[in-house]
Order: structure tokens, then sequence, then C-alpha cells
């Protein structure tokens, strides 16, 4: 089955796709969009044109593990998304995963321009890579 991760920000959402054998994330594009309604009608189009069967959704906890405001509201999105596709929506922790972005594109030299523009595309990777070993490794 195909999963489809987001890393949902205030302006730049991540998207990245698995393939169908769970084994690989990849990039798929930043969405820049402020409103939560338009921005949950772009996902559901990805989603249909990837043919997922499950959406995986970042969940920015705090360090000590706890939900703040911004947990909350990627919650509330999920539910959107939930509506807006008939797709279940799993929740992944996503701490540290801008930070893991940033070396990833260290390591590559991406700087810039270039930089931003991906940054949550990889992160979006990380999130889905983690929810796919976490499946292999724990179901």
């Amino acid at each position: 089955m195909k999963i489809l991760a987001i890393d949902l920000g205030k302006a730049r959402t991540g998207i990245a796709v698995s393939d169908e054998g769970e084994l690989l994330a990849s990039p798929v594009c930043v969405i820049q969009e402020y409103d939560r309604m338009r921005l949950a009608d772009r996902v559901a189009s990805l989603a249909k044109e990837h043919r997922a069967g499950l959406l995986v959704l970042g969940l920015p906890r705090n360090m000590d593990g706890s939900e703040g405001e911004s947990a909350r509201s990627a919650r509330d999105f999920g539910g959107l998304l939930e509506e807006k596709t008939g797709l279940p929506v799993a929740f992944q922790d996503e701490r540290g995963t801008t930070v893991t972005a940033h070396n990833y594109l260290n390591q590559t030299n991406t700087r810039g321009r270039k930089r931003k523009s991906v940054v949550d595309a990889v992160a979006a990777v990380i999130i889905l890579q983690n929810h796919l070993d976490y499946r292999r490794n724990c179901q």
C-alpha cells in the first residue's frame, strides 16, 4: 500500500510518498498554503493522485513528550483530512525531523533558496521513513 506523509507547517507543508512495498519514502513536493481548508483539498488531491491508502501526519510533540498547541492543531488537521479523503490518518512523532532534515541538506551542501524550498519535503520523508520502519518492526 502507498502511504502519503505530511509535514504540516504554518506556511509550507512537506509531502512524501512511499512505494507500494512500504520500503522507501520519497519526496513529492512542498505546498505553500496558509489556509487549512485549501491545504486539505490539495493534500486530498495528492493522496488520490498517488493512490494512497493511508496518510501519516507528523505530530509535533514537545521534547518532554507532551502535546501543546501545535500538536492539537495537527490532530485537528488530521480529522479534516480524514473527512476530505476518507482515508485513515496515523500520527507520527516528528520531534527532531527538521533538525535531521537540515543535517542531510548540510551533507549535500544544499543552501539558500533551494534549501528553503526542499527542507519540508525532506522532513516529510523522514517522518514517513520512521513510520515505515515502525510498521515493519512493530506490526
